[in-house]
């Protein structure tokens, strides 16, 4: 079956459109700025609009003296400063293509992501300067620029792009971009193998007109307190093109999250599942002034139903999820109004189908399944990427005939919801049949002593995969690792029993806040290699 949402039928004649020159996000979002509020606020300062387009203009200008324009690529190392939010605009400004690193990752993996995408220019926090001289080390690029002056007595690597830019003009800057230049090349996580790069077209970033049209009426405050890299820096182009405020966290503190929604009165926010629960436990959630929160979206990762109903009935109807991929666009989305604690059916689904996206759940032969069973979900709508960089047969593997192969398993039900049930990758094959990660992540953090949990298969040595789990238990919990097995080969069968629990304080997370199941399955096989 194909899932599709219907369109609107239209009424009358409509009347022809006019074509009109093209303009990049950047520009949409320069126009849009508030002229009468702070914009966004970092670092221990507040830009006005006058100051934030002056800063992205005199930025273009100094990289375009550098030679930086439509073919060349810039990479980023940095993590959430409001001069890495105009430095990329200003590269894509000139037309060029841009590449944030994700900071948890090897140096290695850096400098292989460096090299893969043609770097002209490295872009570098200042906090960071000494990792980037490992980077390009390994990997020399023509041009290695600070954000910024060096920390005192730090590492002090390449110019000064802020220096380098003061004094030049800051007049309105034409963009020569055209919608089929590359605007970003997005990669995957990178902590095994070559990293697949995404490729986005001009063209294809249209997420800030989007995101504008949702904060119609509105002056959205938009905390940004995931990376910039990620989807929370699109959710930010869009509250700055509508008029709105964006506040930059540089780290992840939950603490200090609580505080700053209620300083600066917050209403949007995006968090991942294991994000959100760490601001649901933390002492100051029940004493937080969180009023002023209209919308939290979350996604990238299942989420727990009864953690979800947890913070439904802390902070109220709030809570939106999304289901999407940077190569596919979004996908589908559960409103806050479904979001009823009570309704752990509903909140173990992604949602339905956006207007315009259709979704087929195909078997290995690509066959269409019948609704209520699991297969690859599959995916065709209007945000498709282009490809991936340097990488035809993988591109030709993924868009076949129009369709994304997600990588992802899932079934639809009833109403047309969408349940995403595992990573084709994470699902665990065992004697007797499949362990899907996500439902035994669910039945563990039901249980009101079980905050967190992570399933991950871990290779036998001479057999099949064994199910391991990481668990974080709440504050004063009674569990053990063997009454937490027996929970599970009572409550889901022998099957889904884990051979191994790891019980922990925190579990590792990547740069985005997911749970980083390739870290905890190295480490597995470390403590296994150990033993005799």
């Amino acid at each position: 079956m194909t899932v599709r949402s219907r369109p609107p039928v239209a009424e009358g004649r409509i009347p022809a459109i006019s074509p009109q020159p093209f303009r990049t996000y950047v520009e949409t979002v320069l126009d849009g700025l508030a002229p009468d509020r702070p914009v966004i606020v970092g670092g221990g300062r507040r830009w006005t609009a006058r100051e934030f387009r002056s800063l992205v203009h005199r930025l273009t200008r100094a990289l375009a003296e550098l030679g930086i324009g439509r073919g060349t690529h810039v990479t980023v190392l940095s993590g959430n400063l409001v001069e890495t939010v105009a430095a990329r605009y200003a590269v894509n400004l000139l037309g060029a293509s841009y590449n944030h690193l994700y900071n948890r990752l090897s140096a290695d993996v850096q400098a292989m992501m460096v090299r893969d995408v043609e770097t002209s220019v490295l872009l570098v926090d200042p906090l960071l300067s000494a990792r980037a001289a490992q980077i390009v080390a390994s990997a020399p690029v023509a041009h290695v620029l600070r954000l910024g002056p060096a920390p005192k007595g730090g590492l002090a690597v390449g110019e000064d792009l802020l220096a380098l830019a003061e004094g030049r003009g800051d007049e309105p800057v034409a963009s020569p971009a055209r919608p089929g230049d590359l605007c970003m090349i997005r990669h995957s996580g990178g902590t095994t193998g070559h990293p697949k790069g995404v490729r986005s077209t001009f063209g294809r970033m249209r997420h800030t007109e989007q995101m504008r049209e949702l904060f119609v009426g509105e002056a959205p405050r938009d905390l940004v307190c995931t990376p910039i890299s990620h989807a929370a820096g699109f959710i930010a182009d869009g509250t700055l093109a509508a008029g709105g405020t964006v506040v930059l966290h540089y780290d992840f503190d939950p603490a200090r999250i609580l505080a700053t929604i209620a300083r600066e009165r917050i209403t949007h926010m995006m968090l991942l599942p294991p994000l959100l629960y760490q601001v649901l436990d933390h002492p100051d959630a029940d004493r937080a002034d969180t009023s002023s929160l209209k919308q939290v979206t979350y996604g990238g990762t299942p989420s727990s139903p009864s953690r979800t109903a947890d913070a439904v009935r802390r902070f109220g109807r709030i809570f939106q999820q999304s289901y999407g991929q940077f190569e596919a666009g979004a996908v589908t989305l559960l409103p806050a109004h479904e979001h009823d604690p009570d309704r752990p059916d509903v909140l173990r689904t992604a949602g339905r189908v956006l207007p315009g996206v259709d979704v087929e759940i195909r078997d290995p032969d690509g066959k269409v399944v019948p609704d209520g069973e699991v297969g690859e979900i599959c995916v065709r709508g209007p945000d498709m990427m282009e490809g991936y960089w340097k990488d035809p047969e993988l591109t030709a593997r993924t868009l076949v005939d129009g369709w994304m192969h997600t990588g992802d398993l899932g079934k639809l039900g009833e109403n047309g919801y969408l349940t995403v049930v595992d990573r084709v990758r994470d699902m665990i094959a065992v004697v007797g049949g499949h362990v899907y990660t996500v439902e035994l992540e669910d039945f563990l953090t039901t249980h009101p002593q079980i905050l967190q949990a992570a399933v991950y298969g871990v290779r036998d040595r001479e057999g099949p995969e064994r199910v391991h789990a990481a668990v974080v238990l709440a504050p004063g919990s009674t569990l053990t690792a063997d009454g937490l097995r027996a929970l599970v080969r009572n409550g889901r069968g022998p099957m889904y029993e884990p051979d191994h629990v790891h019980l922990t304080d925190a579990l590792p997370l990547t740069d985005a806040g997911k749970p980083d199941k390739k870290h905890l399955r190295r480490q597995a096989a470390e403590e296994r290699s150990t033993r005799p």
